[in-house]
């Protein structure tokens, strides 16, 4: 493959950049503890104004014979390898699992500041072709590897959640809903799709879905555009929320609001409330805000763009006193950055040591001058609420130095064999989890 001397040559500017912008932060932010659990310490916001922190690993895979690292007590191993950018995981009721792999196509850099980020994101694997399909991984011997793999669903528009009730399964496009025939058992599915709900396209381009227990409705998410609103609300309406969506006739309405972008959905199964993972703004400083893990209240408002938090004002933003009033306080932090994405419940014995919680994919920052992320953790919790400090399940994922990562966290899912699966979008691979042999 050719390299574009011009490329290249930007692509070194970008990082000499982004190394004294780092440097910059470091010097006038100092460090801070990590902003975690239900009392965050968040430290005050420090626009970054023009010049951006970009500091993000070089994407490189994993190596022959190498691991991500399993907490003590676990186990690891690739349950299929050789995917396209694997993002989300659903699992068949007859134990297939699906995989959704889709990737951001370039966007059009606007300014310098774009400039450099598309250059960051190039360099770490998160922008490119997307495969736009849904891969279909089938353990038919049951050894915990998956000797099968076929195309489920092609020619896609970046597919991120998927669902099955009965008789459809649907796929959450980065435009829209689409129902599709599903026959039980199924190896594919090539009858067209029945577009059900519109989602404005790019930006924060995931659409998470999640049938409610009853199955009588579905929740999507929809991130905002931009980072604070940088082209109006206008562009932003109908974004930063959770819809709910009639399945039958696609009929949706906003269920919440003000979530930057929240992207993993989970329901806790003793209260039957729902919970999301929200990735917050950047610019303000490597622990303010963070991202969080929170219930979702039918009707609630988390304040973006206007704020964050416990009703801290971002002063970047043309303020609404009014919703600013009304924001509601996310339940628990999980640390700045961290770009928290994949969510599912684990319930307590599923993992040897682990009590029920919820398990949350870190895909892992690139807006601040120490890296954060790129784990997948646990949150333990007990009457329906966080409990507990998260736990690190499987971390490994950048090298020593942690200029290159091997890679990226992303979907989480309870196997059909009761291991947790876990998508990696720069090592191309579904990990899978599981006690140690006694």
């Amino acid at each position: 493959m050719t390299t574009n001397p011009v490329s290249s040559a930007f692509a070194q500017f970008v990082a000499l950049v982004g190394a004294g912008a780092v440097g910059v932060r470091r010097l006038t932010s100092g460090t801070h503890v990590p902003a975690l659990g239900s009392d965050p310490a968040i430290p005050p916001g420090r626009p970054q104004g023009r010049i951006p922190t970009l500091k993000m690993p070089t994407a490189r895979g994993w190596p022959p014979g190498h691991l991500p690292a399993a907490a003590h007590g676990l186990r690891v191993n690739a349950f299929a390898r050789g995917l396209k950018h694997p993002r989300w995981i659903h699992v068949l009721p007859n134990g297939d699992v699906l995989v959704a792999e889709a990737l951001m196509p370039q966007p059009q850099a606007r300014s310098l500041f774009d400039y450099a980020m598309l250059s960051t994101l190039q360099r770490a694997a998160a922008t490119g072709v997307s495969a736009n399909r849904i891969t279909l991984l089938r353990d038919a011997d049951g050894d915990g590897i998956a000797e099968h793999a076929s195309p489920f669903l092609e020619n896609l528009s970046q597919p991120f959640g998927m669902a099955l009730l009965r008789d459809i399964f649907y796929v959450g496009n980065t435009d829209g809903l689409v129902a599709f025939p599903y026959t039980e058992g199924a190896d594919r599915i090539t009858a067209p799709g029945r577009p059900l709900t519109r989602f404005k396209p790019g930006g924060h381009w995931t659409r998470s879905l999640l049938a409610s227990p009853d199955g009588a409705k579905l929740f999507a998410g929809v991130g905002s555009l931009s980072n604070i609103a940088d082209e109006g609300m206008q562009a932003e309406e109908g974004r930063a929320a959770i819809y709910e969506i009639d399945p039958a006739t696609g009929q949706s309405r906003i269920f919440a609001s003000g979530l930057r972008n929240p992207v993993g959905l989970a329901w806790e199964p003793n209260t039957g409330v729902l919970w999301t993972v929200v990735n917050e703004r950047d610019g303000l400083g490597d622990e303010t805000p963070p991202d969080y893990l929170t219930s979702v209240r039918d009707g609630g408002f988390y304040g973006w763009p206007y704020c964050y938090w416990d009703r801290i004002v971002d002063d970047r933003v043309p303020q609404n006193p009014t919703a600013v009033a009304s924001a509601l306080t996310p339940d628990y932090a999980l640390g700045g950055h961290t770009a928290s994405l994949g969510l599912c419940w684990l319930p307590a014995g599923t993992l040897p040591g682990f009590p029920d919680g919820m398990v949350i994919g870190q895909h892992g920052s690139w807006n601040r001058s120490t890296l954060s992320g790129y784990k997948v953790v646990f949150v333990p919790f007990a009457n329906g609420r966080p409990s507990g400090p998260p736990r690190d399940i499987l971390t490994g994922f950048l090298a020593p130095d942690e200029k290159i990562s091997y890679g990226r966290p992303v979907g989480v899912a309870i196997g059909p064999d009761g291991s947790l699966l876990v998508a990696d979008d720069v090592g191309n691979v579904i990990w899978r989890v599981t006690g140690e042999p006694a």
